[in-house]
């Protein structure tokens, strides 16, 4: 997964450059949309759900 190398560009070659302006004011918003054909199993909602309540997201839901 590419995920942290492609946060990290995101950060240096786009947020850097928006916060470097004076009075800027600059919100991140990241979006984690899954299909699962069959459902997610238990465990798998309970952690996920934990860990995004950890993280401070907000949920549409499972």
């Amino acid at each position: 997964m590419r995920v942290g190398l492609d946060a990290s560009l995101v950060a240096d070659e786009v947020i850097a450059h928006l916060t470097a302006l004076l009075g800027a004011k600059v919100t991140v918003t990241l979006e984690v949309e899954a299909e699962i054909p069959d459902s997610a199993p238990d465990q798998v909602v309970r952690t996920v759900t934990e860990n995004s309540l950890t993280l401070k997201f907000t949920s549409q839901g499972f």
